[in-house]
């Protein structure tokens, strides 16, 4: 197991030693210590390794990840799993605004709240988050799922394309063009085993569906003198 101390290296040298792992594995398994806020620990990593920060982080945490299996035993700060392609990352703590944004693949679990903007233009992630989440969440949803175990700000799904959301408590608000939908046997099944997956003791069944009206992004004929 490698340790890295924040309080005596820098942040370069975890993430150039975690890049490095790319190009040869020698050091699966990663402990960070007193990363005390500090900004963009472990981004762009490119291997399957084990990453735990054991504090809190600041911006862009985890940021661009791909295969690593990152853990943050706090809070961080805005963008975490920004861009994030493949892996896991989990928040023990709440994140600020913006996170998972932009993010192709992957999970990221977030077990407290998450401020506004989780998930904008979200493109294949599957975010789980185990409080509530602030306004103008998923703006722009592509593609992926985003789950709320508690409630929802206000404009929730603005503009949205196709990221299929679940909400267990009360949405302040729905975004244009978005709409609660009918919760079918496939969608069930799909909410339970992302639940199990993130760890969270809900049932689906308790959820409701929000998805697009797909009224924004078609081009109607009929609608052609708007043009």
């Amino acid at each position: 197991m490698k340790a890295i101390d924040l309080s005596v290296s820098e942040v370069r040298e975890l993430n150039q030693g975690l890049h490095d792992q790319a190009k040869q594995l020698t050091d699966a398994e990663w402990v960070v210590t007193h990363s005390n806020g500090k900004h963009n620990l472990a981004v762009g990593v490119d291997q399957e390794l084990s990453i735990d920060i054991q504090g809190h982080a600041g911006y862009y945490c985890a940021g661009m990840n791909k295969k690593a299996h990152i853990t943050v035993h706090g809070n961080v700060g805005t963008g975490v799993a920004e861009n994030m392609m493949s892996g896991s990352v989990r928040v023990k703590g709440s994140a600020s605004q913006a996170a998972g944004a932009t993010a192709h693949g992957g999970l990221l679990v977030i077990e407290g709240d998450a401020g506004a903007h989780c998930g904008i233009s979200m493109k294949g992630i599957d975010i789980v988050v185990g409080g509530s989440i602030g306004h103008m969440s998923c703006f722009m949803g592509q593609a992926g799922r985003l789950v709320v175990c508690g409630d929802a700000g206000d404009a929730l799904g603005d503009s949205l394309y196709e990221t299929h959301i679940y909400v267990k408590g009360k949405v302040e608000s729905l975004g244009s063009d978005c709409i609660e939908k009918e919760m079918r046997a496939e969608h069930l099944e799909e909410l339970q085993e992302l639940l199990n997956r993130a760890g969270f003791d809900h049932k689906a069944a308790d959820f409701k569906r929000y998805g697009s009206a797909r009224q924004l992004y078609n081009f109607k004929v009929d609608n052609a003198s708007a043009y």
